[in-house]
């Protein structure tokens, strides 16, 4: 009996520890890696991004068509709200049925493959290449939105003359032949930039040198608008366009610090530099025009604001807060120049695309090569201050080659739709507006103007009629 007192813990105590071991994973043997473990998704890293998706399309609607619609005349309000409206859709279907796939899946140097087209394999299961801890369709419908905002940035460029037909066709072609092959080279596995190094957090080359370039390409075969320097052209809405550029300059957050694909404190570091090089990009566009003209203007104020969050977006998960601040100061000032020199040049960019996105995202991709460290980001890489100067030709290569491309291919567009379509509206439809001419509406309907309306348009009934002569 005594021995069996003896024997029961002794039985006990291995059964216990052959259990644990049995709960145990199997030791690797030696100098065999344990194998990786499989992408889970993380809550808290999904839900801000789909804050920040959320954040990036309201900087489209209605932020951008807001900013622009208040700087356009009121007869071509409603045509510029239509043509950021409309994007939204139209490059939705695009980015699902081929935009996605040609812009991110594994193919070549230069553009992605066909494997993801209809959103095939695109579900809800994380994609390690990207981002492992939010699901693979969050990731895509994130950049989604970006690829929805870039052509809108350039409706500034050619406001008041473009026929819509001709705005719908160039767009769609724009977005898969330019914007699509561009973030390939820069964000999709194998792009020859991202290969080559160049660092753009996001999007100063995808989204704003593309955009800003291809606007001044835009302008130039397109022309000037009927009366341009005879006729004043002033903004028909100041408070909205102020309202428009606050609202980007929130949505701007999803923007920069959304692209750390998590709730991290990259993401951290980049919301604050974003935040820091708006707040002094205001400032140095104020200081500008003030020394220049002798007043501040609240449009110059929101335009550096603008500026400020263009120039930092490449950098903004590699810099600072106190690089922020000279990348803000330095783009504030940079910009309103390149605005007020485009007299000299001749073109006619209505509501200064080119100088803002365009040397604005020139001005930040450079400024990335020389202030970003890799203490902020270990994924980046160290810039000039930090004894690397080679970074700086790096992101002169990707600008060099962005801006090469952006020409190219936008002028064969162009030039190919004003054979085929026709680019501008007639003259009398310009000078009509683009509300009538193309949509048969008007922002703004007040007693005479209604009945100008009607009688142009011949679409409203007779009830309408009077109760207009009526008010």
């Amino acid at each position: 009996m005594n021995r069996l007192r003896r024997i029961v813990p002794l039985l006990l105590l291995i059964l216990c520890c052959a259990l644990t071991a049995f709960g145990q994973e199997p030791a690797s043997p030696a100098g065999t890696p344990a194998p990786a473990a499989a992408p889970t998704v993380d809550t808290g890293d999904t839900a801000w991004m789909l804050t920040s998706a959320a954040l990036v399309l309201f900087m489209t609607i209605p932020g951008l068509f807001l900013f622009y619609g208040g700087l356009v005349r009121s007869k071509n309000v409603l045509g510029m709200l239509m043509q950021n409206f409309s994007l939204v859709g139209l490059i939705t279907i695009q980015w699902i049925v081929i935009g996605y796939s040609l812009s991110f899946a594994n193919g070549s140097g230069f553009i992605g493959g066909l494997q993801w087209i209809g959103l095939s394999g695109v579900g809800a299961v994380p994609n390690a290449d990207y981002a492992a801890t939010i699901p693979h369709q969050t990731f895509m419908f994130y950049q989604m939105m970006f690829a929805i905002i870039t052509p809108a940035l350039m409706t500034g460029a050619f406001a008041e003359r473009m026929k819509f037909s001709t705005f719908i066709v160039f767009s769609l072609l724009w977005a898969t032949f330019i914007y699509d092959p561009l973030a390939h080279w820069v964000w999709g596995v194998g792009g020859f930039l991202r290969n080559m190094g160049a660092l753009d957090f996001a999007g100063g080359t995808v989204v704003h040198i593309s955009a800003g370039i291809s606007a001044l390409v835009a302008v130039l075969i397109m022309g000037k608008r009927v009366g341009h320097g005879k006729t004043p052209m002033p903004p028909h809405n100041l408070p909205f366009a102020v309202i428009g550029a606050a609202m980007l300059w929130v949505g701007w957050f999803g923007f920069n610090a959304g692209s750390a694909l998590g709730a991290n404190g990259l993401a951290s570091s980049a919301f604050m530099a974003t935040h820091t090089a708006a707040s002094l990009a205001a400032l140095g566009w104020m200081a500008a025009e003030w020394l220049k003209t002798g007043k501040p203007t609240m449009l110059g104020a929101a335009s550096g604001a603008v500026a400020g969050l263009v120039a930092i977006t490449p950098a903004s998960g590699f810099v600072t807060p106190a690089a922020a601040i000279a990348i803000g100061l330095g783009a504030g000032v940079v910009c309103y120049t390149a605005c007020m020199m485009k007299s000299w040049f001749g073109y006619d960019d209505s509501l200064d695309v080119v100088g803002v996105h365009g040397v604005g995202g020139i001005f930040g991709a450079i400024m990335t090569g020389v202030f970003a460290s890799k203490a902020i980001n270990p994924a980046g890489n160290d810039g000039l201050l930090y004894g690397n100067p080679s970074l700086v030709l790096t992101q002169l290569k990707a600008v060099g080659v962005t801006v090469l491309f952006a020409v190219a291919g936008t002028a064969v567009i162009l030039v190919v739709l004003k054979a085929v379509m026709g680019l501008r509206v007639s003259e009398q439809e310009e000078r009509m507006g683009l509300d009538l001419s193309q949509h048969s509406e008007s922002a703004y309907v007040l007693g005479s103007d209604y009945e100008e309306m009607v009688a142009t348009t011949g679409h409203l009934s007779g009830a309408k009629i009077h109760q207009a002569q009526k008010a």
